[in-house]
């Protein structure tokens, strides 16, 4: 998914993020508001609603709840500029939003300075949602945000290209990928065509390509207990397939200065054999217009991974209560309507993005709208979430920093590896 889109990664659409630095609970919110009962009119705090669903939505609520209208304020679509606005309106105590629309790796600061209210898990239906999308909404074991537009990276291919290079479905393990790239550069169809690029600019998308490389590789950027691990051999062998990426061309030495957007476009002028990126790429990729060089050519897989299938980084949106809303009742009851799974079914007939709840993924007409359903429903159950921390952005920045000097060269994979784990435990809560 776009990281635009999420207001975060690689917010993703992302897909980007700037959280603060703060105590744990402590500050600006420790003298938030409990939670009241108070009913009425609500505003709900959200993205660009690009293609009028969500007003139609909220307009189907206000039908129902003439006392307790609905009005959609729209967010800046920067992610840094939307999470600003929102910590500047808790930060003065603000009502003016009761519902607010979180990216799924500010959960553990809102929650934490006590911006927005728990919410009662067992009024959401718990067990219905993706399960790696619920535990984004959580802060030390209590839901804060319900889950509603959810995703990882998936691996998009190009199947002509493999079917002329004798190549047999898409690569489970980097070597495979390695190899069927290796096959079609002997084909004359493969002729000048780049292997692989996701995403490896310096920014969040960074962060997100080095988490998906250290999760394929049986290892993990922090542990349960928020300690890093970055050390470790699983961990640096995801670091050392990037590093080497670079150095042997598996990965083009433009990569650098791919974010998703760039990278999107050089998969749909026929530049890539594969990609990594959010599932907003597969609508664009499958235009019929002519902008699209690869429509019917290509399909999608789970990612790869060093020994077999990779793991993918979560990236979400969802929905919370503010602390300082005087109609929380209301604001709770609305949450609860817009991630309910009749309404989510009913958005996701309208727009592209994966959404939280399960059943959607197995929905014959959902799949037949958007096949890449199943493949991303089988990378969601082996996604795993970005660190749960406060301090967020600072640990993002950490990544990008010491995994940029490895890429460029500049810091070999033991020694950038070192002075991240460094710099990360200086930050784990």
């Amino acid at each position: 998914m776009n990281s635009k889109l999420f207001a975060g990664a690689a917010s993703a659409l992302a897909l980007t993020l700037a959280l603060g630095a703060c105590g744990d609970s402590g500050g600006d919110g420790a003298s938030a508001p409990a939670a009241n009962q108070g009913r009425g009119n609500i505003t709900f705090a959200t993205g660009k609603d690009l293609s009028g669903t969500i007003q139609k939505l909220a307009a189907r609520w206000n039908a129902a709840h003439p006392k307790e209208q609905v009005r959609i304020i729209e967010l800046p679509e920067d992610g840094d500029q939307t999470r600003q606005q929102l910590v500047q309106n808790a930060q003065i105590k603000s009502d003016a939003y009761d519902v607010i629309r979180l990216d799924a790796v500010w959960t553990a600061e809102f929650a934490a300075r006590r911006w927005v209210l728990p919410l009662d898990e067992t009024k959401l239906d718990p067990g219905t949602f993706v399960p790696a999308a619920l535990e984004t909404g959580k802060y030390r074991g209590k839901l804060y945000a319900a889950p509603w537009l959810t995703g990882t990276g998936i691996l998009y291919y190009r199947k002509d290209l493999l079917d002329a290079a004798g190549v047999k479905g898409p690569p489970t393990t980097w070597a495979q990928l390695q190899d069927a790239c290796a096959k079609v550069k002997e084909t004359s169809e493969g002729k000048g065509v780049d292997c692989y690029a996701g995403q490896y600019d310096k920014y969040e998308g960074l962060t997100v390509n080095y988490s998906e490389s250290v999760q394929s590789a049986g290892g993990q950027v922090f542990d349960a207990d928020g300690k890093p691990q970055v050390t470790t051999a699983q961990a640096k062998a995801g670091l050392q397939f990037l590093v080497d990426g670079f150095k042997n061309g598996t990965i083009p030495s433009k990569g650098v200065t791919l974010k998703e957007e760039e990278s999107r476009r050089a998969f749909q002028d026929g530049q890539l054999v594969f990609h990594r990126n959010w599932a907003y790429v597969y609508a664009l990729a499958s235009a019929k217009d002519g902008t699209s060089k690869v429509n019917g050519k290509f399909d999608v897989a789970p990612l790869p991974g060093k020994d077999g299938p990779g793991s993918g980084t979560l990236g979400g949106n969802n929905l919370s209560v503010s602390a300082f809303s005087k109609h929380q009742a209301t604001a709770r009851d609305f949450v609860q309507y817009i991630v309910s799974l009749d309404v989510q079914r009913e958005y996701g007939k309208e727009q592209s993005f994966p959404l939280s709840r399960s059943a959607l993924y197995d929905d014959p007409a959902m799949i037949k709208q958007y096949p890449y359903l199943p493949v991303m429903k089988k990378s969601l159950e082996a996604a795993k979430g970005r660190p749960v921390a406060i301090r967020y952005s600072e640990v993002s920045s950490a990544v990008q920093d010491h995994v940029t000097a490895a890429i460029t060269g500049k810091k070999t994979v033991d020694q950038a590896a070192a002075d991240l784990q460094t710099a990360l435990s200086g930050l784990a809560d």
